[in-house]
């Protein structure tokens, strides 16, 4: 991976750059951000431009020994742990199980989130998680001496997902780690990191992708008229994923839509219609099963139309941030989110959130949730 690739974020470029320059490289660094802005693309450049024999003033060479294996992802000394699952029939799951899927995810590109990669892995309806016993692997990884290069490297995507147990089995691996080794955390979620991992890290900010950086990297592409640009960039909010999706809906996207209008429709008719009724719980019954992060990715996404529905009623065109068939249906949907009952959609979609992240059960999350719309969607 090269800095070059990576849209934007020039001022922490520069930073990663002088930190080689000046040999202040710390050994356990946390890149911290939103979704989106990429915080994984930076770590791999990072540690390629750390390791490369022939490095430039701010660009790694990319023809090096070294290089070329980073290129590929198959240096013997950069390791990768990230949230996995553990199919049935396997007593335990390591990271270095899913290593060729991972490769192969991020060399297609390094932008992209957890559902994606769960998506990719198949994982289905399993929570992702780093599992305590990683500890074990990462521990013995770390203290073989490098075999190439100056430092081992080892990135861990999305740290937040880590067992409680394996995050106190790595303390002090962190704390004081084998002469030139490099730890790099990529989170999305800082706050969901016990303190006594960020404590000893040294935090970098990465913050969202200006629309200036990504217009441009849109222009370059050459795939978007001036038209299509413009929604993506209102849409995206620095979030790169976001702009891909304002243009091609994902197929959890699609779906979450097609849900929240059966949900909505359901519960309008539901009134006058026992018949609907019945169909609001089968679908309460459907989305129930579809896996606990796309359950919490729905009530989410639900929240968002919710906002973006009331701005759409109250006439603030500039603060909707929809795509086109969101806003066809949001043209007739949107004078039924109004100041009556835009607060009662949020409380119930907020605390089924909650309910889902607190591992309580789906089908009553979503019964309690979808028969509640009932009350407010004629408000």
């Amino acid at each position: 991976m090269f800095f070059k690739d990576i849209i934007g974020q020039g001022k922490i470029k520069e930073r990663l750059i002088r930190s080689v320059h000046e040999e202040r490289i710390s050994h356990a660094q946390l890149f911290s951000g939103p979704e989106g802005n990429g915080k994984l693309a930076l770590a791999l450049a990072y540690a390629q431009y750390i390791s490369c024999r022939n490095r430039t003033e701010n660009e790694s060479c990319g023809v090096c020994p070294s290089c070329r294996k980073y290129q590929k992802l198959q240096h013997p000394d950069l390791h990768f742990v990230f949230p996995i699952y553990k199919p049935k029939g396997v007593q335990k799951s390591y990271c270095d199980d899913f290593l060729k899927q991972w490769r192969e995810m991020v060399l297609k590109s390094p932008y992209f989130g957890l559902n994606q990669w769960g998506s990719f892995i198949e994982a289905e309806n399993s929570q992702l998680t780093i599992y305590s016993h990683e500890s074990e692997s990462i521990i013995r990884k770390l203290n073989i001496k490098p075999f190439e290069a100056e430092f081992k490297v080892m990135i861990i995507w999305l740290p937040e997902k880590m067992n409680i147990a394996c995050s106190n089995k790595l303390l002090k691996m962190i704390e004081e780690p084998p002469v030139k080794t490099l730890f790099l955390m990529v989170t999305e979620n800082e706050a969901d990191i016990i303190s006594t991992i960020r404590s000893r890290t040294q935090v970098i900010k990465i913050p969202r992708i200006s629309d200036v950086d990504l217009q441009e990297h849109l222009t370059q592409t050459g795939l978007y008229d001036a038209e299509t640009m413009a929604g993506m960039i209102h849409h995206a909010g620095g979030n790169y994923l976001k702009a891909i999706e304002f243009s091609e809906p994902s197929e959890d996207k699609k779906y979450f839509f097609d849900m929240f209008q059966n949900v909505m429709r359901q519960a309008y008719s539901a009134g006058k219609n026992n018949g609907a009724i019945i169909e609001l719980l089968d679908t309460a019954e459907e989305l129930a099963g579809i896996g606990r992060e796309r359950q919490k990715d729905f009530f989410l996404y639900a929240m968002q139309l919710t906002r973006e529905f009331f701005m759409m009623n109250l006439k603030k065109p500039s603060l909707v941030y929809l795509n086109q068939e969101e806003k066809l249906f949001g043209e007739k949907f949107s004078p039924f989110i109004n100041e009556r009952n835009v607060t009662h959609f949020n409380r119930i979609f907020e605390e089924a959130y909650l309910h889902i992240s607190r591992n309580g059960n789906p089908k009553i999350v979503f019964t309690d949730s979808l028969l509640s719309i009932i009350r407010f969607v004629r408000k």
